[in-house]
């Protein structure tokens, strides 16, 4: 079951850092947009990008959320790569752009560049109880 304070941070236009392994078993985090949807966290990147490799060769992941309002109210979540989805329409990207930037279409879109949705299934979830700045 998931708390909706996990899916209310995953639906706000709050960044998430995703963190990869590397080849070398280091890690790698990027800030991407992602949302929650059917109970999986939804990151959307290109192809050919550094977490794409990474978790073509190792689908572990974790991702975190930061409430732009208030940097107490976070989740972390680590989780497994399940699926690799074709954004190649962009539907899943124009989605975020809304939620992000309130546009209809995703505004840095590249002739060369091929869209992908990495589907992540939780496997652990964190989430700060209820803070607030002051207290």
């Amino acid at each position: 079951m998931i708390e909706e304070k996990v899916v209310k941070l995953f639906s706000e236009k709050n960044l998430v850092f995703i963190a990869t392994v590397m080849k070398d078993g280091s890690p790698q985090v990027s800030p991407v947009w992602a949302n929650f949807e059917d109970g999986y966290v939804l990151v959307n990147t290109a192809e050919g990008r550094i977490k794409h490799k990474n978790v073509l060769r190792d689908p572990r992941v974790a991702v975190s959320v930061v409430s732009k309002d208030n940097p107490l109210d976070m989740t972390t979540i680590r989780g497994t790569v399940e699926e690799l989805i074709p954004d190649y329409e962009y539907k899943h990207a124009d989605k975020l752009t809304r939620q992000y930037m309130g546009r209809e279409h995703y505004p840095f879109k590249r002739d060369d560049e091929k869209r992908v949705i990495l589907k992540i299934k939780p496997d652990k979830i964190f989430v700060l109880p209820e803070l607030k700045m002051n207290e």
